[in-house]
């Protein structure tokens, strides 16, 4: 459940002041997250506006059936591959099925925050920080476009489309519209789109985004009229039940590249998943 505070100060009082005594045992256990996947204590203060989650009781959440797969880990950032339809972190009515959430508990990792995200339906290298103290250091690259991101997916083939290409254009996503649109304007969304294999008329690509639009590499892909095989939303949305993990979406995190801003060494993580498996 998401609760939304009233007020700066003690998250505990709060909860007990709306809820009653019981959400004091909720803390005492554990049970209560903020935003950023940090379990709540008797200790924690928030602003108001914040948002706290309560996942007492798990089975609410249709469990995701796959594993999270450990690509490094040190002192001070854990890069995984995350599994289609796993989200990096509580939003919405994901909650303990994520993957921030899941690998603080079986890695006993308390203080681990995402330092980017992944779309719940894209699967791909994800990198955490382990520690509260190196954060700013890897959010200060993703935000300063420092690290060189490739994705794979696999599409429909065009042969009326030269490849390779850059696209680049205007994306706009509204709050409460599930999908984003392109609409006129300076480009603010930038993709470098190449063709590397092609078996009969489905075609892998390669997908470097120079930007971080929301969808940006669905909206680009399917406006060149070659969407993403298995994509939910583009063109056109379609219902997928909750526990229906029959189709995920071919679009595939592949590798990041970038500076270590801690040990100064060029580092490179890459996925070791396969589209169309």
């Amino acid at each position: 459940m998401r609760i939304r505070l009233r007020g700066d100060g003690s998250v505990v009082d709060e909860l007990v002041s709306r809820f009653g005594s019981a959400a004091a045992d909720q803390v005492s256990r554990g049970d209560v997250v903020d935003a950023m996947g940090t379990t709540v204590t008797a200790d924690t203060r928030l602003s108001a506006g914040s948002l706290v989650y309560t996942y007492r009781e798990p089975a609410v959440e249709v469990p995701v059936p796959f594993a999270i797969d450990v690509l490094h880990w040190d002192e001070n950032v854990l890069v995984v591959d995350k599994p289609h339809f796993l989200s990096t972190m509580p939003r919405g009515r994901h909650v303990t099925e994520t993957a921030l959430v899941r690998l603080r508990k079986m890695l006993d990792l308390p203080e681990l925050a995402p330092a980017h995200r992944l779309d719940r339906l894209t699967a791909g290298v994800l990198l955490f920080t382990v520690r509260r103290d190196v954060r700013s250091a890897y959010h200060a690259l993703f935000a300063h476009r420092q690290v060189s991101k490739t994705y794979e997916a696999l599409a429909p083939v065009d042969p009326a489309i030269t490849l390779p290409l850059t696209l680049r254009s205007r994306i706009v996503k509204r709050r409460s519209i599930l999908q984003a649109c392109e609409e006129p304007g300076p480009a603010n969304a930038e993709t470098h789109i190449e063709l590397i294999d092609q078996r009969e008329t489905v075609g892998r690509y390669r997908l470097i985004p120079h930007t971080g639009q929301t969808h940006q590499l669905r909206v680009h892909m399917n406006s060149l009229g070659v969407p993403i095989i298995n994509d939910p939303l583009y063109p056109a949305v379609v219902d997928v039940a909750a526990d229906d993990f029959t189709r995920p979406l071919q679009l595939l995190a592949r590798s990041l590249a970038f500076r270590d801003p801690l040990t100064g060494k060029d580092v490179r993580y890459e996925s070791v998943r396969v589209l169309g498996q």
